[in-house]
């Protein structure tokens, strides 16, 4: 295994195309591999050749308004010949390396399958929405003072901008994007359309593409419920235009509740998985709670992939103290007293994904009950969610 420079950047390149059956045109190619300048990249090679290899994105996400490094895993591919030879097993387990190494608290991924990286300790931190109008319900409600207007990736507004970060402060786990972050992984062919109240302020925006009679909105984001239902009343007005709307959304947004017909068809399913890659920063960062009015909490955390968070940590009013498990223990001789848990279990549960009581109740947070009641009272009500993809 090595870190690929420059020279392997052409073969990673075609790896992926091979793996995720795509062709990158050939204007394109020269943008691809200057991007790639930005990754750390991790290869097996069997001979001379690259067999499989793993992508590590420099990210950072909010947890209200925290924000955590974060190191984002993707590519990861390899070829049939080399497959089932544990080669992603020992590149998953580098990566944690590498980014626990590089100061990172958190990583993300949009998984193939749930159940192989679990495996690793990533979770599922956010699910999606997808709600599906046909054109008979698109039927406007209350107008709005305000105004729209429309914007493209070459007429980008900071404004935009502006309104996704206040909106991912209301939530945990949304991606902290830059404008060349906006601009290179956003719009594509998509185009925004924001809201400005009365007072000239931006309070809303959507991200859509209209194909093929179908309107498809990727971003639905509001910061008032005016925003939000002049929004809605703009889709609306793309009815002569459409058979069919489809809107992305987080589960926590009231929308479709407040429209006039909000029995629609609606799909929900897992999106993207995250994991701790450092507890004991996680932890000693994370915003608890009512945390002086309680007890000490002890956490037992067992990680079998990355041993460097197994121990005992103490929550309490001074802040958290780590005591790793010593060379040849394990998590599970730790003294009676605390609550038992492993690393999948205590990212659900700081992002929100899953109360306690929840974790408690599906056996995968274990201890006296009276002490799942006291982190359920400091762990905060955050609403996850992740826009994005990569």
């Amino acid at each position: 295994m090595k870190v690929l420079s420059e020279k392997h950047y052409m073969e990673s390149m075609k790896l992926s195309m091979y793996a995720f059956q795509y062709k990158v045109p050939e204007n394109d190619i020269p943008k691809r591999l200057e991007t790639l300048k930005k990754h750390h990249l991790l290869g097996i090679f069997e001979g001379e050749e690259l067999a499989s290899k793993l992508h590590v994105l420099s990210l950072k996400v909010r947890l209200g308004q925290i924000e955590w490094k974060m190191g984002g895993i993707a590519g990861v591919a390899t070829y049939p010949e080399h497959r089932r030879k544990g080669h992603v097993n020992a590149l998953m387990k580098r990566a944690l390396k590498d980014m626990d190494q590089d100061g990172n608290v958190v990583s993300f991924l949009h998984p193939f399958q749930i159940d192989f990286y679990r495996r690793f300790g990533w979770e599922i931190i956010s699910d999606n929405r997808k709600v599906i109008i046909e054109k008979l319900d698109l039927k406007p409600v209350d107008a709005q003072m305000g105004i729209i207007k429309r914007h493209t990736e070459e007429r980008h507004s900071t404004d935009i901008e502006k309104v996704y970060e206040r909106y991912a402060e209301m939530h945990s786990a949304m991606l902290i994007r830059d404008t060349e972050w906006w601009s290179k992984s956003i719009y594509g062919e998509q185009t925004a359309a924001v809201y400005y109240d009365s007072e000239n302020e931006a309070a809303g925006y959507l991200l859509y593409e209209i194909k093929d009679n179908v309107m498809k909105v990727e971003e639905y984001v509001s910061l008032t419920h005016e925003a939000r239902k002049a929004l809605w009343n703009f889709i609306c007005q793309h009815d002569s235009m459409v058979e069919r709307v489809e809107v992305l959304t987080s589960i926590h947004d009231p929308f479709p509740y407040f429209l006039k017909e909000p029995k629609l068809k609606t799909e929900i399913y897992p999106y993207f998985m995250g994991r701790i890659v450092n507890a004991e920063k996680a932890l000693s960062t994370y915003p608890f709670s009512n945390r002086n009015a309680g007890e000490n909490i002890f956490i037992h955390l067992d990680d079998a992939a990355a041993l460097w968070n197994e121990g005992t940590y103490i929550i309490g009013q001074d802040g958290v103290k780590f005591h790793p498990v010593k060379e040849g223990g394990t998590c599970v001789t730790a003294p009676k007293r605390g609550l038992h848990m492993n690393i999948n279990t205590l990212t659900a549960l700081l992002f929100g994904y899953k109360r306690p009581l929840e974790l408690y109740e599906l056996e995968l947070l274990k201890g006296n009950i009276d002490e799942v009641n006291v982190l359920e009272q400091i762990i905060p009500a955050f609403k996850p969610f992740f826009y994005d993809f990569f």
